[in-house]
């Protein structure tokens, strides 16, 4: 009896096999799709059922959709038909499973890059409040007891408020491209009392200032996808431009009460919008599915370049040129997001920013640090999101201060609006 032999599988053979199996993956996608919205409306129809006949819905599962019947061709035989129907069906319900709800890709959208939206626009609006008091000692205590001297208090309110636009515009499935542009309004309150010897005499002067802050573009891509050992991985990178007003070379006014001068202190006539300076960034963000949660995590660092400018005293009657280098920073961040139902999650997590000196320098001489210009910002955010409809979420956020650099408090609403 001749041996059978296997005729060699042409170069068209191959594509068109590639071809059937593309559109076989994809009709699996949007048979998991379509599973899983029959289940949707299946459990609709049963709470307002329920609802209808004032008891519990019944507790029935679906009838499983009618498969689709298969093309036969001459040598196939129907157990390999059912078995790839079964299959199809298994594949299905995986995908359906694994598969994020809508709250869960709101919440996702927050902390991380999601890259299976085409366009996404966001408006949003945020209040700041920061209170810092310092009570400065200036004597020496006398039997143990009594202190001898003069007492003044500081202190330093300041009021922000943020609005925000922003849009993501994916390139493609593991590349997405970002802008934010932010208009700030901020007013400060600067109070000082007891200078001089006098603990009755205050002052205060609020001084207020409104513009576009530094705009910033970035990019997020996907180093790696999300398995059962490995979170899903996204590298971002950015650049901040100095499109806001600088701090640096605003003129202060001083301030006297009255002739007798027991108060003395200088303000900022206007409050500044921007830092002044380009700033890069570069970040990793990971995040792990744990039914019913998701667990995220963030990690980054952020080099800002010195810049010369041609006034950086506060003095109006004289003019001093130098060169400004803030430190660097580095920020991280964990927290974990809870999905309530299709619309509604709730994510916790922690942030925090620490931040070097910043430095100056005037012409050749060697760069000097300013003291007390290092900072620890860490914050505790509580966020919900809630989907208004297929385009449209409302995402509300709140900030608490865990330490004196961060805010008191802050207050976030966001609008995205998905494509």
């Amino acid at each position: 009896m001749a041996a059978a032999q296997t005729a060699p599988v042409s170069g068209q053979d191959q594509e068109q096999i590639n071809a059937l199996v593309e559109q076989l993956q994809t009709l699996k996608s949007s048979y998991a799709q379509e599973v899983r919205r029959l289940r949707e409306l299946d459990m609709q129809v049963q709470a307002l059922q329920s609802r209808l006949a004032g008891k519990a819905a019944p507790n029935t599962a679906l009838p499983a959709p009618p498969t689709p019947a298969s093309a036969t061709t001459p040598g196939s035989s129907t157990v390999g038909n059912e078995a790839n129907q079964a299959g199809s069906i298994a594949d299905a319900e995986k995908a359906e499973e694994q598969a994020p709800t809508r709250s869960m890709q709101d919440a996702l959208l927050q902390e991380h890059a999601v890259f299976d939206r085409k366009l996404t626009v966001e408006n949003s609006l945020s209040y700041s409040r920061y209170d810092r008091k310092q009570l400065t000692l200036n004597g020496f205590l006398a039997l143990d007891a009594i202190f001898l001297g003069n007492i003044a208090i500081e202190n330093v309110k300041s009021d922000s408020l943020t609005y925000n636009f922003a849009a993501r515009y994916g390139l493609s499935p593991r590349l997405t491209l970002n802008l934010d542009a932010p208009y700030l309004a901020r007013q400060t309150a600067y109070l000082k009392g007891g200078a001089g010897g006098s603990a009755a005499a205050v002052a205060e002067e609020q001084t207020r200032g409104n513009g576009i802050g530094d705009i910033s573009f970035s990019a997020n891509y996907k180093l790696f996808a999300e398995t059962t050992s490995r979170p899903d991985t996204v590298l971002t990178f950015g650049v901040t431009a100095p499109t806001g007003r600088a701090p640096y070379g605003i003129d202060w006014k001083v301030l006297e009460r009255g002739d007798d001068k027991f108060i003395r202190f200088a303000v900022p006539q206007k409050q500044p919008t921007g830092n002044g300076l380009w700033q890069a960034n570069i970040g990793v963000s990971a995040v792990k599915t744990m039914d019913p949660a998701i667990v995220f995590a963030n990690l980054g660092y952020i080099h800002s370049f010195p810049r010369r400018f041609g006034e950086i005293d506060t003095d109006p009657q004289t003019r001093t040129p130098g060169e400004v280098k803030l430190g660097n920073s580095y920020y991280f961040g964990a927290g974990v997001a809870f999905a309530f139902n299709e619309r509604t999650s709730l994510s916790l997590s922690f942030s925090d920013r620490l931040s070097a000196k910043a430095s100056l320098r005037n012409g050749d001489l060697p760069w000097a640090k300013v003291i007390g210009s290092d900072a620890n910002a860490g914050t505790f955010n509580l966020g919900v999101t809630y989907a208004l409809s297929a385009h449209t979420t409302l995402v509300t956020l709140l900030g608490v201060g865990l330490s004196p650099d961060a805010p008191d408090y802050s207050l976030t609403f966001k609008v995205p609006y998905m494509l």
